[in-house]
């Protein structure tokens, strides 16, 4: 595998996501031109869903949302990379539609792929595909918004800035 673009301390510096939510191991591409960024999320046996979705007989199964988060937390590391973002936050707003096509299960590597379809100040939206070996798993159009700062919960006793 070749040096990834980003790797996950790199992520931590751009999107607020932390173990055990952040659903990204590395960047691997990003094309400007394009509008485009590929990530991949190692799918690990001892991710925290693991135990209950679902248990044996069954086998564990990537639950779909966290597909979806893994593909906003991709199209939020686009954005921060984006000049005059920085580190605004961006927040669901809708998800349209939304299909889950394979199943996902530890062991496996899940490609991200976001396409911007657009970018504003305040709010933007991207169709994103998750797949592993080229197989498609997930697929949806994410729409989000920068709320402003005085509408963010704050930790108990602090205040915005």
């Amino acid at each position: 595998m070749s040096e990834p673009l980003l790797n996950q301390q790199q992520i931590e510096a751009l999107i607020p996501h932390r173990a055990p939510f952040l659903l990204l191991s590395r960047v691997v591409s990003e094309d400007r031109a394009a509008q485009r960024l590929v990530a991949e999320l190692d799918v690990r046996a001892d991710a925290f869903w693991v135990p209950g979705h679902f248990p044996q007989p069954v086998g564990p199964i990537m639950p779909g949302v966290l597909q979806v988060e893994a593909l906003a937390q991709a199209m939020a590391v686009y954005v921060a990379r984006t000049e005059g973002f920085g580190n605004r936050l961006g927040v669901f707003a809708k998800i349209e539609e939304c299909r889950f096509t394979r199943m996902v299960t530890p062991g496996e590597t899940l490609q991200l792929e976001i396409v911007m379809q657009k970018l504003g100040s305040r709010m933007g939206s991207a169709v994103g595909t998750a797949s592993v070996n080229g197989e498609k798993a997930c697929s949806a159009t994410i729409t989000f918004v920068i709320p402003p700062e005085s509408a963010l919960p704050h930790p108990s006793g602090s205040t915005a800035s």
